[in-house]
């Protein structure tokens, strides 16, 4: 029974420094040391041994198990090593596996240049909530309830008395309320209408200027309105003005500029009259002045408000406007 252990010992020994890998080596582990192994096999016939014979052999069963596992780890250690060593791991000489970056979307990008622009112009950037009181939205700039202006917005009513903002205008008489002139802001921000086609979105971006002062004129909404545009397309790009309505401005202008794709030559963008419109404008109404407690005796203002997404299909040449909402990696890509 001894010889029968030391020879599982023994060759047990001579596989294991044979073994150079370590699939090899789990076979091993199990072949001798596992539950039908020949080590566990020898352990469990000891019972059947002259009762004089047992402690000798359970005692040295025990030894060759202990010193087994020990050199079964030792060898894995050394065949690990080994393959470590043989690898060369990480090759720095290799050139670098780059992450895609992302960038702004469009719509972000030139909402982001509008607001540089009319900060270059003095002009601080505020914002208002985009659920908002009917008395802001409408009353307050010259909208009474039953005004027939009411029907152009295409509201969407949360109750009687709030709304989904139709225009970033709504923060201006909340701005004035508690500012005295003189007045100079643009209110960036998201706006909601019914409306939905290739250039109208239920959803849109605006931003809305305003400026409130001493001796302010209609040279003066001009001079900053050509020079925003100027900035935000091209500096040789001429404009006209054009008489309109806004209830919250008198006079009121609609603002053209020359077709930035065929520069006035007439083309399907401008519908061959090379023209675009691109915002609306005028001068603050006097019963907005008032209804926000100023003298009008003493200050007067203009107002201007233009839809981000229109800025940005003229600048980028882009002929839908569900595109900036598709989330289409493709399109977002070029940006």
């Amino acid at each position: 029974m001894e010889n029968t252990i030391e020879k599982i010992y023994s060759e047990a020994l001579s596989e294991i420094d044979a073994a150079s890998d370590r699939k090899t080596m789990e076979a091993l582990s199990t072949r001798y040391l596992g539950r039908k192994g020949f080590v566990t096999q020898y352990l469990k016939g000891i019972s059947s041994l002259p009762e004089a014979e047992r402690p000798l052999a359970g005692k040295r069963s025990n030894e060759v198990k202990k010193e087994l596992e020990a050199r079964i780890a030792e060898r894995l250690e050394a065949i690990e090593a080994a393959a470590e060593a043989a690898d060369p791991g990480i090759d720095v000489t290799l050139p670098g596996r780059t992450e895609p970056t992302g960038s702004l979307h469009p719509l972000t990008r030139i909402m982001t240049e509008m607001c540089e622009i009319f900060a270059r112009l003095g002009f601080s950037v505020v914002e208002g909530p985009e659920v908002e009181y009917d008395y802001y939205n409408f009353e307050a700039l010259n909208i009474p309830k039953h005004h027939p202006a009411r029907a152009m917005q295409d509201t969407f009513y949360i109750s009687p008395e709030t709304v989904l903002r139709t225009h970033t205008s709504s923060t201006q008489p909340r701005v004035m309320e508690k500012t005295q002139p003189p007045v100079r802001i643009i209110a960036p921000g998201k706006v909601y209408r019914c409306d939905s086609d290739l250039t109208h979105t239920p959803m849109f971006h605006q931003v809305e200027g305003l400026y409130v002062d001493e001796k302010v004129s209609f040279g003066d909404l001009k001079g900053v309105l050509t020079s925003f545009i100027h900035q935000m397309f091209d500096p040789g790009i001429s404009l006209r003005f054009r008489p309109s309505y806004f209830p919250f401005t008198e006079p009121s202008a609609e603002v053209d500029i020359k077709c930035v794709a065929c520069r006035g030559k007439g083309c399907r963008i401008c519908s061959h009259t090379g023209w675009l419109e691109i915002l609306g404008s005028g001068m603050v109404h006097p019963a907005v002045l008032e209804n926000a407690g100023y003298d009008t005796s003493k200050v007067s203002g203009f107002a201007f408000g233009m839809g981000v997404e229109r800025i940005t299909m003229l600048k980028y040449g882009v002929d839908d406007i569900r595109k900036y909402f598709e989330n289409d990696i493709r399109f977002l890509r070029q940006f």
